[in-house]
This record gives C-alpha cells, sequence and structure tokens, in this order.
C-alpha cells in the first residue's frame, strides 16, 4: 500500500511534528508498505524524495513523478496543531474517501477547542479546574477573576498546543503580559484555576478494537510548569511509570479511559492530568501526540512493550476500517 506520513502544520508546532513524522517513517514496515513523506507547511504540499519536492495536487491529494500520478492508500496524519489537529485536514480527506488515522473530524475540531471539550466533559462528571473564557476585545476584569479562581492561575489560548501562549498568574501584575501572550496565539482564551497536585499524562488508544491505556508518566517539570521548554528541550523530568499508589493509578486508568471513550475518541491520544488529593482532574487531551525523541507516547509505548510499528499497522487497519463504515 502507498502510506502518505503527512506532517508539518500552520502553527510553531510544525517543527515538532516533522520530527514525529521521521519516527513513523522509520517505523513502518518496509515490507508491507511503501511510505511518502508529506509535508504540509505555510509555503506549500509538497511530497519530499531525496532532496526533491514534488507538489501535491489538492484537488485529489496525489502527486505526479516523471509524468507517473501517485494515489495514497491510507494517511498517517501526524500534524501538529492546524490544520491535521482541529478537523480541517480530516474533513478534507473525507471528502475525498482517503482514509486517514488517528479520530475523525469532528473529534479533532472538539478536542482542539479546549472550552467545548470541558463542556461535553462536564456531562461525565470529569473532575476539572475552575474555569473563565474570554475573547479579544471582551472586558475584562482581573480582580473578579482573582476573586472567583484564585492566585495562581493559568491562562491559555482556547485553540493550540505544546504549551504555546501558555502562562502561569502568580500576582495580578503579571496579568497583562499573560493575556498578551495567550492573545497572540488565538483569539479566544482559557482562564483557569491553579490546582497542586502530581502532573501525570497518560497514552491511550483504540488497539486491537478495545480501548488501551499504554501507561502514566509523572511530569516533574524543572521550570514553573509543563511548558515548551520543559516538553521539548529537556527541561522536565519524565517518570515512566508513574509515582502514585496502586489505587491513584487505577483511578487514573480509569478515568483517562472513560474520558477518550466519553469524546468518541479512536486513534493515538495523550491526556493529562493534575492529581489532586488522589483524585485525576483533567487539564486537556492532545490528538495528534508528539512523536519525535524527547516526546512521551513513544516511551509509554515501550513500557506497555507494544512495537510501535505493531502501533502504526493498528492504525492503519483502523483507518481502513474507517473508510468502508463511508461507503455503507
Amino acid at each position: 500500500m502507498n502510506i502518505a506520513v503527512v506532517m508539518g502544520g500552520y502553527s510553531d508546532e510544525s517543527v515538532i511534528s516533522l520530527r514525529s513524522g521521521q519516527l513513523i517513517l522509520n517505523n513502518l514496515d518496509k515490507n508491507k508498505y511503501k511510505t511518502f513523506e508529506v509535508h504540509i507547511l505555510l509555503d506549500g504540499w509538497n511530497v519530499i524524495i531525496g532532496e526533491e519536492k514534488f507538489p501535491i495536487d489538492k484537488s485529489d491529494f496525489t502527486f505526479t513523478q516523471n509524468g507517473i500520478k501517485t494515489k495514497f492508500d491510507a494517511i498517517v496524519n501526524t500534524i501538529h496543531g492546524t490544520p491535521g489537529e482541529d478537523g480541517h485536514m480530516q474533513a478534507y480527506w473525507e471528502l475525498l474517501e482517503i482514509p486517514y488515522s488517528g479520530c475523525n473530524f469532528y473529534q479533532s475540531a472538539l478536542t482542539f477547542n479546549k472550552r467545548d471539550t470541558l463542556s461535553v466533559l462536564s456531562k461525565f462528571n470529569i473532575p476539572k479546574a475552575k474555569s473563565i473564557y474570554l475573547s479579544k476585545g471582551g472586558a475584562i476584569n482581573a480582580e473578579e477573576i482573582k476573586t472567583e479562581l484564585g492566585l495562581p492561575f493559568f491562562v491559555k489560548p482556547n485553540q493550540s498546543g505544546s504549551s504555546l501562549g501558555v502562562s502561569k498568574v502568580n500576582d495580578l501584575s503579571e496579568f497583562d503580559k499573560a493575556l498578551d501572550f495567550a492573545f497572540a496565539e488565538d483569539s479566544d482564551i482559557l482562564i483557569e484555576s491553579y490546582l497542586k497536585g502530581t502532573e501525570v499524562s497518560v497514552g491511550v488508544l483504540n488497539y486491537k478494537g478495545e480501548t488501551k491505556v499504554l501507561g502514566l508518566t509523572e511530569i516533574v517539570p524543572h521550570n514553573d510548569f509543563f511548558d515548551y521548554e520543559a516538553k521539548y528541550l529537556g527541561k522536565s523530568d519524565e517518570i515512566t511509570p508513574a509515582r502514585l499508589s496502586a489505587e491513584v493509578e487505577q483511578k487514573v486508568r480509569e478515568t483517562a479511559a472513560k474520558v477518550y471513550e466519553a469524546l468518541g475518541m479512536s486513534g493515538f491520544s495523550r491526556t493529562d492530568f493534575i492529581v489532586m488529593d488522589g483524585i485525576p482532574h483533567f487539564i486537556e487531551m492532545n490528538t495528534n501526540p508528539g512523536l519525535s525523541g524527547q516526546s512521551i507516547f513513544p516511551q509509554q509505548a515501550a513500557y506497555a512493550k507494544i512495537a510501535f510499528s505493531d502501533l502504526l499497522d493498528n492504525e492503519i487497519e483502523l483507518a481502513l476500517k474507517r473508510k468502508l463504515l463511508w461507503r455503507k
């Protein structure tokens, strides 16, 4: 089969996505698949073969080399951020009837929107931080926010990944700077109360027809919180398995699986929690988790003793089954 490994994106996360794509290319079974490196970037959509670039025909997501047109049997999507983690590419591929890995366009759009995700999960009694939603240009009363959420609190872009635009506000004198930082990423922001506890990240996927929790990773950031530097520049300790009691670990596993199923997920995911007083509080879900050498999800797959090539085979099988459902 011709498999397109699609990476990049239009945000600052594109650099991480390109690394994730290389790990996937290195782990796909060359005896089963003919793989193609596809870059979706602001400067163009291209298939990369050696030192050459071949533009993607956006009318049907094919490319032509030496007069020969190549179609893809399936797509492994590892774009971080827009347009591959927010549903845009998934909707486009679905219209073209090209099967793709991961969740569908609706789940992608939903989970990329922090406010909407929290709204859905509230119906399932998932513990979470208190939050306030604000739009750029709207009225903002810092004292009221402080009264409602207390200090410190977090300011986050509503739609962004890799902790881009996220700030921890310890004093209201830091609030304006945090707003500017978040609004630079998105016109809508979320302000959340601070949860003091143990941060854990949990890899979950649909594996062989069942929701499988790969493992729990404890995050110990060297910075004030798990920001971009902590995630990608080595400024954190990532401990797998997390140092939790058996009882709390089971609670986190059950909650992670419940969140995955409540959101109607498929494919790879990494869900972040703060465990406070033994109770996991939901922070966010990533539906295209980082797969670079520094990323957590591959570590958890190794801990679960599942070969990454097997996980990728599973993703492609799920994608092909989804195509059959489209035609019913």
